[in-house]
């Protein structure tokens, strides 16, 4: 592990001493543990201090219900390994509100919502220390509370039950991102006794008697999978699963999956757990389209579905809206036809766009004898490039406009149903 400080001290190390500090200085700790590699790695270093110490610690999960079953097994796994040296668990498992990066009609989604209860990913667990909207002791809590509203909330619920100064063991890293490299390194924030890797939490502006702590802010992706297998820790087994699929280990995040940084790579869900991503699928409006634009098939012919609950209309906006999040050239392209087809239908048939029925006769809509929204809806929906759905025809402005999409979204191009006209265009037959 590389040497930090001076020549005689590396990242192990000096992540054991900050451990041994906060649980001698520190009247109660908790540790955030999440099931990634970072807050895994902190609590079984935590357990060793806490036994050398003779000392407890409380624990904290905030289980987002769309979780990899191999997070819910480790989990599972390190408090069992942990069971000596624990004081309290706490397994929350509350309806908060969580982005949905991959819809624009539902920007957000409620975990454990009971009002979808027939979709849940998962089960609620069963475990007696599972803190559910029916067993909560938080007067504070609201459904719908943002997760990052709720951590705060409960380190104060925590300090005023416990009593005494509150240490929060949270696993950051300063070179997983930039705003994790100035929660560290902040000359305006409020330490503890003098110590950089401490953060004193307020309540409108007034510091309160609560300090997270990151024991381990300072090391390296390779210094945390040295330290795991050189100490024989145990590790999710997600990882190892991610490494084969081809994810460097730089790469690898345990993110809600309808995250923004997960965004990109929706279909690593279907890839590790086909039998979860079923259900991920289903759960929140979206999923399937943003899978499908993010990695698989930029211009195939796709397969998706209107929810119930909206409209025709809503619907074309919302396809539009997630084309924009991946491609916003073929957005502009699909908007720039649907809005020249509007025009024709006010100035030919006396039908302005406010007028557009959403829906009309199924015969007359396929026999492109009328309009409607779902028509709109439609050729989006299938990815008709050249529109032909509402009555266009192929032109060479568009084969150029192909060509430059192709040359920048290689990667997602992928191997789709094409129509025949894209047919000839992807074997190179239209120029």
């Amino acid at each position: 592990m590389p040497k930090i400080y001076n020549n005689d001290k590396n990242v192990l190390e000096a992540a054991y001493e900050r451990l041994e500090f906060a649980f001698k200085e520190f009247d109660h700790v908790y540790l955030s543990v999440s099931g990634g590699k970072d807050s895994s790695l902190m609590m079984q270093l935590a357990a060793k201090v806490a036994r050398k110490l003779d000392k407890k610690f409380s624990f904290l999960f905030v289980d987002l219900e769309a979780q990899y079953k191999a997070v819910i097994d480790h989990i599972e796994e390190l408090l069992e390994d942990s069971k000596d040296v624990l004081d309290e668990i706490y397994w929350i498992c509350l309806p908060l509100n969580l982005r949905n990066a991959v819809s624009i009609i539902q920007p957000q989604w409620t975990c454990w919502g009971e009002d979808a209860k027939d979709k849940w990913v998962r089960e609620m667990p069963k475990y007696d220390y599972v803190i559910n909207i029916d067993n909560c002791p938080f007067e504070w809590f609201r459904k719908g509370m943002e997760f990052e509203e709720f951590t705060p909330l409960f380190a104060e619920w925590f300090q005023e039950k416990k009593g005494g100064i509150v240490g929060t063991g949270v696993a950051i890293r300063s070179d997983e991102s930039l705003n994790r490299f100035r929660t560290i390194t902040s000359d305006k924030k409020n330490k503890f006794k003098d110590k950089n890797w401490t953060t004193q939490l307020k309540d409108c502006g007034e510091g309160l008697p609560i300090y997270n702590f990151y024991p381990i802010y300072d090391w390296r992706t390779e210094d945390v999978w040295g330290a795991i297998s050189s100490l024989g820790l145990k590790m999710n087994e997600i990882y190892e699963l991610m490494y084969k699929n081809g994810v460097s280990i730089h790469e690898q995040r345990l993110c809600q999956p309808y995250g923004d940084d997960q965004r990109n790579g929706l279909d690593q869900f279907k890839a590790l757990e086909p039998e979860t991503w079923d259900k991920v699928l289903h759960r929140v409006n979206g999923v399937n389209f943003g899978n499908i634009y993010a990695r698989t098939s930029l211009l195939g012919n796709l397969s998706s579905e209107k929810p119930d609950d909206i409209t025709w209309e809503q619907y074309a906006v919302y396809l539009l809206e997630s084309i924009r999040l991946y491609a916003p050239e073929l957005e502009d392209h699909y908007y720039r036809k649907i809005k020249k087809f509007m025009k024709w239908y006010d100035e030919k048939e006396d039908l302005p766009p406010e007028n557009i029925p959403d829906k009309a006769d199924k015969s007359l809509e396929s026999k492109k004898k009328v309009a409607s929204w779902r028509r709109i809806a439609r050729a989006i929906e299938k990815n008709d490039f050249w529109m032909k759905r509402l009555s266009f025809s192929q032109t060479k402005s568009d084969v150029k406009k192909l060509n430059k999409l192709k040359d920048k979204y290689k990667r997602i191009l992928g191997d789709g149903k094409y129509g025949k006209s894209l047919k000839k265009w992807k074997e190179g037959e239209l120029q």
